[in-house]
């Protein structure tokens, strides 16, 4: 598979863009109070290996589709126990500076990868970083 322009994000078949993770419906408690406060949080990567997407967001639903597959990633490379071997720049750091994946280098290159991979353009790929994906995508 070749990555498409970044704005397009990976090209997969339809069937195979969330990795086979399913996307959850059913919010449990804690998961329904977290997205009423943060409207601003569009889903996560819940721990049971399902995504969720909050209900409360303003996104519409092909910017949900994105996050989801944001969100799939995540999962793959967490289930894979892939560390992405890139070199993250200047600007990403500033980007994600005061946010959880300031601290979390790991964290930090494996939602670089999945801003990648959904057409997310904050990600402000790198080619070195296209090509780890590209690679990771293809094994």
């Amino acid at each position: 598979m070749r990555l498409r322009h970044l704005k397009m994000g990976v090209r997969l078949k339809k069937k195979d863009e969330l990795f086979g993770f399913p996307i959850r419906d059913n919010l449990f408690d804690g998961e329904e109070s977290f997205f009423r406060d943060r409207p601003e949080v569009a889903g996560m990567a819940a721990e049971d290996g399902s995504i969720i997407l909050n209900p409360y967001s303003p996104l519409d639903k092909k910017s949900l589709r994105a996050v989801a597959k944001n969100e799939a990633l995540r999962l793959k490379m967490h289930r894979d126990e892939f560390i992405p071997d890139i070199k993250i720049t200047p600007e990403q750091r500033s980007f994600f500076s005061g946010t959880e994946y300031a601290t979390n280098e790991q964290a930090m290159k494996q939602t670089i990868l999945a801003r990648i991979y959904s057409g997310d353009p904050s990600a402000r790929a790198t080619k070195e970083q296209i090509a780890a994906l590209e690679k990771y995508l293809n094994k």
